[in-house]
C-alpha cells in the first residue's frame, strides 16, 4: 500500500442486476473490467457477511463474522454451473431501479436456492469438493449452519430466547437437534459453499485484471451472531449469557449524549489467554477472501468506550484500556505481513495516533470533513496530507459530495471550499473537482465512492448513522459507465501518478 494507487468504493449489493439485488454475477465481471480499463487498482467493498432484515439490512450487524451473505449468490452464474435452467429465473423480481427490493429477493432467491441445492444432491461430480469444503471451514461452518437453521425454527428469535438447553448448547441437545434438522443444516453448508465459489473465482478475476480488494472488518460483532452463541466466553456477559456492559462512544460536538452502539464488548483477558485465536481466525479468513482489510472503529482496539447495558445514552461510559501492542505483536508473529487500515475518523486521542504510527498503520482523509471550522488548518486538507493513508471524497456512512453541497454545507463551507478551489464551481461538476483533490493528494491511496464519481445527489447515499431506516437500499439502476467516463477517469489516474 505504499505505493501511488486508486480505487472505487461499490458493495456488491449496488451492482445492477435483474434480481433485485447486485450479485457477485456478471455485472461484478463487468465492473472490474471498468476498473482496469480505467486504470484503476483497488475496488473498495463494505462486509460480505450476512445480513437480517431485523437490522435494516445493514452489513455491519450480521450473524456471523465469517460465513458470506447468500444474496450475494448470482442466479447466472448457478444457471452456467448447471444447478438451475433459464426457465428457473423467468419469474424474477425484475427490479432495475435505484433501490435494493431486499425482500423480493430474499424471496425469490431462497426459491432457487431450493431447486439448486436438490440438483445439487443429484449430483456427484461436487460432492468431494463440497465435502473438502465443509472439512476445510469446520471451525465456523457447522455451527453457523445449525444457527441459521435455528433462526429459522424459532421464528428469528434472538438465540438469548431460545429453549435453555439449545442456548447454553447442551451436547446432548444440541447432537439431537443436528440430526433433526440435517438437511436444512446440509442446504445452509450448500449455500456457503456456493457462495465462497463464486467470490474466489471472482477475486481470480480481479487478481487477473491487477486489481485488489479492500474489505471491511466491523471491530465488533452482533450479540444475536453465532460468534457470541458458540463463544460467551470471550464476551462481557453475566451468568444468564446477557451484557452487562455495551459497546459506544462519547459524547461530542456530534451528539450531546454519545452514540449507543449496544454490541456486547470483548473480554480481553480471555482472548489474550487463548492466544487471541478468535481474532487470528477472523483475521486470517478475511486476508483469504480480500486482498487489504479495513478495521471498523479501530481506536476501540487501543481503547473503548464501556457502557452499562441498562442505560439509555452513552454518557455515562468509561475508557477501559485493551493490550493493543500485545494484540499487535501477536498478529505480527502469526502473518507476514499485515494488510489493515485503521478507520481513524471521529475524535481521535494521541494514544491511538501513537499506536498507528508504531506499527505504520495507514489512516483515512476525507474531503467531506476538510472545509469546516478548522479550515485551512484541518488534517483532512489535500496540503496537510500524509504518504501513508487513504484519501477518499467520502465513505458509505457520508452524504454524496453533491448531497454533502447542496443539503448540508453552511455557506461559510461553501465559502472556504470554493477559496480552496480557486473559483465558484457548479453543482453539477463538483464532485470532478473534489475527485481531481483526491487524486492529486500526496496520499499513497485515493478511493472514489461511485456515487461521487458519478456526480449523484442525496437520493444515492449508502448510509446515514443517525437514522435507522432507510439505509443501505441504494444500488444502479442500470450500468452507468460509458466510454467518456472511463477515458476522463483514466486520464486523471494516469496525470496523478496512481496508475
Amino acid at each position: 500500500m505504499n505505493i501511488r494507487s486508486s480505487g472505487i468504493l461499490l458493495h456488491p449489493t449496488s451492482l445492477p442486476t435483474a434480481y433485485g439485488i447486485g450479485d457477485l454475477g456478471p455485472a461484478a465481471y463487468r465492473f472490474v473490467d471498468f476498473l482496469a480499463v480505467a486504470g484503476q487498482s483497488l475496488w473498495q467493498i463494505l462486509p460480505l457477511t450476512p445480513t437480517d432484515p431485523k437490522h435494516n439490512n445493514s452489513p455491519y450487524h450480521s450473524t456471523s463474522a465469517l460465513a458470506g451473505n447468500p444474496l450475494l449468490i448470482s442466479p447466472e452464474l448457478l444457471v452456467k454451473e448447471g444447478l438451475l435452467a433459464e426457465s428457473d429465473l423467468i419469474d424474477g423480481p425484475d427490479r432495475r431501479g435505484n433501490r435494493i427490493d431486499f425482500a423480493a429477493a430474499a424471496a425469490f432467491k431462497n426459491r432457487l436456492f431450493d431447486i439448486a441445492f436438490d440438483r445439487f444432491q443429484q449430483k456427484t461430480g461436487e460432492k468431494t469438493s463440497f465435502e473438502r469444503f465443509c472439512a476445510r471451514l469446520d471451525f465456523w461452518l457447522d455451527a453457523y449452519a445449525l444457527f441459521a437453521v435455528l433462526k429459522d425454527r424459532y421464528a428469528g428469535l434472538p438465540w438469548i430466547d431460545w429453549p435453555l438447553e439449545i442456548r447454553r448448547r447442551s451436547r446432548d441437545d444440541l447432537l439431537a437437534v443436528r440430526q433433526e434438522l440435517a438437511g436444512a443444516v446440509q442446504r445452509e453448508k450448500f449455500l456457503q459453499y456456493v457462495f465462497f465459489r463464486q467470490w474466489m473465482q471472482l477475486k481470480d478475476y480481479c487478481r487477473q485484471k491487477e486489481v485488489k480488494i479492500i474489505g471491511d472488518i466491523p471491530i465488533y460483532v452482533h450479540y444475536d451472531s453465532v460468534d457470541v452463541w458458540c463463544h460467551p466466553e470471550l464476551f462481557k456477559l453475566d451468568e444468564n449469557l446477557k451484557p452487562y456492559v455495551v459497546s459506544g462512544v462519547p459524547p461530542d460536538y456530534f451528539s450531546r449524549t454519545g452514540q449507543l452502539w449496544g454490541h456486547p464488548l470483548y473480554r480481553w483477558d480471555a482472548l489474550q489467554d487463548s492466544g487471541y485465536h478468535w481474532w487470528t481466525i477472523r483475521l486470517q479468513h478475511n486476508l483469504q477472501l480480500c486482498d487489504i482489510v479495513r478495521i471498523d472503529h479501530f481506536r476501540g482496539l487501543v481503547a473503548y468506550w464501556e457502557v452499562p447495558a441498562e442505560d439509555k445514552t452513552a454518557v455515562n461510559g468509561k475508557w477501559v484500556p485493551a493490550p493493543v501492542d500485545d494484540f499487535m505483536h501477536h498478529l505480527l508473529r502469526k502473518f507476514a505481513s499485515l494488510p489493515i487500515i485503521a478507520e481513524d475518523l471521529g475524535t481521535i486521542s494521541a494514544d491511538v495516533r501513537e499506536v498507528m504510527q508504531r506499527y505504520q498503520l495507514p489512516g483515512m482523509r476525507l474531503l467531506l470533513f476538510a472545509f469546516g471550522e478548522d479550515f485551512p488548518n484541518g488534517a483532512f486538507l489535500p496540503h496537510n496530507h500524509v504518504k501513508n493513508c487513504l484519501v477518499y471524497t467520502g465513505t458509505h456512512d457520508n452524504n454524496t459530495v453533491r448531497g454533502w453541497f447542496e443539503t448540508e454545507a453552511t455557506s461559510e463551507t461553501k465559502a472556504n471550499l470554493m477559496d480552496y478551489l480557486g473559483g465558484n464551481v457548479p453543482a453539477e461538476r463538483l464532485h470532478w473537482e473534489l475527485i481531481r483533490l483526491t487524486m492529486m493528494s500526496v496520499a499513497d491511496t485515493a478511493v472514489i465512492p461511485m456515487q461521487d464519481l458519478l456526480g449523484l445527489g442525496a437520493e444515492a447515499r449508502m448510509n446515514n448513522p443517525s437514522k435507522l431506516e432507510g439505509n443501505w437500499y441504494w444500488r444502479l439502476a442500470e450500468d452507468p459507465v460509458t466510454a467518456e467516463l472511463t477515458r476522463r477517469l483514466r486520464e486523471m489516474t494516469r496525470i496523478y501518478g496512481r496508475s
